[in-house]
């Protein structure tokens, strides 16, 4: 295999530090520092050398939000590796492991899971709508649900129990969301995947990242004491509401 050239090493290694940089200005100053007059102010270049590595700001901050998902998705597959491998168990440790993270990196939370990615009640792009799903975070968190439709009889909503104003979405949805299952590596019955599963999924996940966004930016809607213990009681009624036993952490 051919070596690197220097060129090619310098560009590599000047790349690294325009998305390290980048990343150190989200941290201790917000998503809305982060753009490339500021990391070239950093780095002791011009704006316009930076074009030469990206094409627009949004094409940077893609980049970083790839990165921040990632490491997020590296943390918590470290943090489940010694867990039993039972979907369920698995499921509530990534949602722990997940508050944590969003507690602990608001800014990099909010640039990857508080930004627009489209029109008012919408996704830029259906995936998006269950958090990225084909994404590492995704994939994670799809592979515990995956195992726990193929292993556990759960509470499906009926037809009659869902909005008649998304079914159709639930329907055009069901297909890319099998895909991205069977690539997250779950293994469980095709058939099992219907508009109530689906609608049960997104339902889950629409109230764990409710409450995790009231939590990180400071607006549930009383003070809270003991925020672990309500975060504890919301999962055991997810649990409850989908027909599993609550692990507790």
């Amino acid at each position: 295999m051919d070596k690197p050239t220097r060129r090619s090493r310098v560009r590599a290694t000047t790349d690294q530090n325009i998305r390290r940089t980048a990343r150190a200005l989200l941290i201790d100053h917000g998503p809305e520092a982060v753009t490339l007059r500021a990391i070239a102010r950093e780095l002791g270049l011009t704006a316009p050398a930076l074009y030469r590595y990206y094409g627009s700001r949004d094409d940077l901050v893609e980049h970083l939000r790839r990165d921040v998902i990632s490491d997020l998705a590296a943390q918590l597959s470290q943090e489940i590796s010694g867990l039993d491998t039972d979907g369920t168990v698995r499921l509530f440790a990534i949602c722990r492991g997940f508050r944590r993270w969003a507690l602990a990196h608001t800014r990099e939370f909010t640039l990857v899971f508080a930004s627009p990615t489209g029109a008012i009640g919408s996704a830029s792009g259906s995936v998006a709508t269950l958090n990225r799903a084909g994404e590492p975070f995704g994939r994670i968190f799809l592979a515990a649900a995956g195992r726990i439709l193929a292993t556990h009889q759960l509470t499906i909503p009926s037809a009659d129990a869902m909005p008649a104003a998304v079914r159709d979405d639930l329907s055009a949805f069901q297909d890319e969301l099998l895909s991205v299952l069977k690539e997250s590596g779950a293994d469980f019955p095709c058939e099992k995947l219907d508009p109530g599963t689906t609608y049960l999924m997104i339902q889950f996940w629409a109230r764990l990242y409710g409450h995790i966004t009231l939590e990180v930016f400071g607006n549930y809607p009383i003070p809270l004491s003991s925020p672990d213990a309500v975060f504890d009681a919301l999962l055991a009624d997810l649990a409850r509401e989908i027909g599993l036993d609550h692990v507790s952490g």
